[in-house]
């Protein structure tokens, strides 16, 4: 973060009235009076969001976390699934009604390795097919370098995604239930996307989608990332 020049704000308060802001998950002019104007907290976050701020701090602690458990700094296998989410009323822009799950609303993709830390996502209208929409993510794959083998994911991504991966000579890999089999049953490969899926359950903001844009919903997928590898790497203190 910019620290150099002289600023009234406190950039710590800034950033803890957004990830009190995400944990609540309350409106914005509800802000407490103990953190600044709700204006002023508004404009770092959007400034922070728009410069790419956020994912360069998350990428950050991503692999500060990967290097305590004794990791390399990029992972070379990831895992990506998507999720359905409510959008609030009013809204219009990126809103679509998915026949199977019967959610009005948004569905967000989530890209994460091994360990269930997010790398990566993608926000798109909820009747929007997963393979398609999942090809912005093939960027963000082919970032992290030549370390890339392979990506897990359902039959949905089988697809263009998994064509396109291969051109790219990354593997896909469908790890799903057996046809067969009946009732919930765990896939080892793809529990990992579906725990991170559940975590976002913890942060009331995520819980529906009340942003106009999904570049702003992808913001605060991230915040719930940094705030959970904050946590990790250097745990609170028990009261």
């Amino acid at each position: 973060m910019p620290l150099k020049r002289k600023r009234k704000l406190d950039l710590c308060n800034v950033m803890n009235a957004i990830l009190w802001l995400l944990r609540t998950g309350c409106q914005w002019r509800n802000l407490p009076d103990e953190y600044p104007h709700w204006q002023a907290v508004y404009y770092y976050l959007d400034r922070w969001k728009t410069d790419g701020t956020l994912e360069r701090i998350n990428r950050e602690l991503n692999q500060l976390d990967r290097k305590q458990e004794e990791r390399k700094a990029f992972p070379s296998v990831f895992c990506v699934d998507s999720q359905r989410v409510k959008l609030a009323p009013l809204i219009c822009e990126y809103r679509g009604l998915d026949p199977h799950k019967k959610v009005n609303g948004r569905k967000r993709q989530l890209l994460v390795d091994t360990g269930g830390r997010l790398w990566a996502a993608h926000v798109h209208a909820a009747n929007d097919a997963d393979g398609p929409a999942a090809l912005v993510l093939v960027s963000d794959i082919l970032w992290y370098g030549e370390r890339v083998e392979k990506v897990f994911g359902d039959g949905s991504y089988g697809g263009i995604f998994g064509k396109t991966l291969a051109h790219w000579d990354i593997d896909f890999e469908r790890a799903s239930r057996p046809e067969s089999a009946q009732g919930f049953v765990p896939v080892a490969k793809r529990w990992v996307v579906e725990r991170s899926i559940a975590w976002t359950n913890f942060f009331r903001r995520l819980v529906k989608d009340y942003e106009y844009t999904p570049s702003s919903w992808v913001g605060w997928l991230l915040l719930a990332n940094i705030q959970m590898m904050l946590q990790r790497i250097k745990p609170m203190p028990p009261r």
